[in-house]
């Protein structure tokens, strides 16, 4: 059986990402906490030498590092495949990955950092481009999501991860959902393999 460490942080998105597809993949794994809001240089030496850039998530797979949580989803796909996707047919996982990293995955936490008390400010107009940006990315999570409960149809998939990073969070960027997002996220939270306590202190 491979050894897994996931390193990650209840308010990071993209850690909580690949900790949601693990559960619902059923595979065993450890999760450890990295404090993503303290200086790098303070983090564990074990994870720092994995982990170049000093961000989570980091996935350590019998002692090989996989980062970047969109391709940490795409190996986790591959290996052991989630409710709503196989390993020979990653095409639609892959295209909701890049869209969520392009789309959705880039406005939303802008958003939810600029509500942060004492997070980043912003130059002027940035907010009002960044809201506008996402209506037009809700309108899109409509289509892309269609008829079907999930994105990857009857059961989630790797995209259904991936998007569910930040738009959990909608609350937090003051911005709101549309009907079929919000029934989307009730849905996602509903499931029996969602994690209850992500990278627990």
């Amino acid at each position: 059986m491979t050894e897994l460490v996931l390193y990650g942080h209840p308010d990071s998105g993209h850690a909580n990402k690949v900790a949601l597809a693990l559960a619902l993949a059923g595979v065993p794994h450890e999760v450890r906490r990295v404090d993503i809001w303290a200086p790098a240089a303070t983090r564990p030496a074990e994870f720092l030498a994995a982990s170049p850039l000093a961000q989570v998530p980091l996935l350590m797979a019998d002692g090989v590092p996989h980062l970047q949580s969109g391709a940490i989803l795409m190996e986790v796909a591959r290996r052991w495949p989630l409710p709503g996707q196989q390993p020979h047919d990653l095409r639609r996982g892959a295209e909701l990955i890049l869209w969520e990293a392009n789309r959705i995955g880039m406005c939303l936490p802008q958003l939810v950092e600029s509500r942060r008390p004492g997070g980043d400010s912003f130059p002027p107009g940035a907010l009002d481009w960044l809201r506008a940006r996402y209506a037009t990315d809700r309108d899109n999570f409509d289509r892309l999501l269609g008829a079907g409960p999930f994105f990857h149809g009857a059961a989630p998939g790797i995209g259904d991860c991936a998007i569910w990073g930040y738009v959990r969070w909608i609350d937090k960027a003051g911005v709101a959902p549309s009907p079929a997002m919000a029934d989307w996220r009730t849905r996602m939270a509903d499931l029996p393999a969602m994690p209850r306590d992500f990278f627990p202190a």
